[in-house]
């Protein structure tokens, strides 16, 4: 998923993720001297098979290459300024333009267990979806 840029959100707290993904995304919005009321999260067990990602495109342009588990789909081109949300399937990038991203998992993380590489499609047969 990767996030519309010019989407409108109304005032307060907007979840653009749907509640039963392992990973929420959500923008807030509040005039000055809004007060969210002090809070907690509670403990409970939440059992999660597969890391799910959020990246944030701050400088440059990468193409992501989607995958479903080892066989190639289609690809994308994601520039400056936007959000890309990782939830299933494979994915691999392609560094177009000098680029700077903050990424945001869960964790702990173990590369072990966590990754399986595989070999990239062919540059020949890369299909860039709009």
């Amino acid at each position: 998923m990767i996030v519309p840029e010019k989407k409108a959100f109304k005032p307060g707290v907007n979840f653009i993720t749907p509640n039963h993904l392992t990973l929420q995304l959500g923008f807030i919005s509040h005039k000055t001297n809004t007060y969210i009321k002090p809070h907690t999260h509670k403990n409970y067990l939440r059992k999660i098979k597969k890391t799910t990602e959020i990246l944030l495109i701050k400088e440059g342009s990468i193409r992501v290459d989607f995958y479903s588990k080892k066989k190639y789909l289609f690809s994308k081109i994601v520039n400056k300024n936007k959000i890309l949300i990782l939830l299933e399937g494979s994915h691999g990038f392609k560094i177009l333009k000098k680029c700077s991203i903050i990424e945001i998992k869960q964790g702990p993380f173990s590369l072990s267990l966590d990754k399986e590489r595989f070999n990239k499609i062919d540059e020949k047969f890369i299909k860039i979806k709009k």
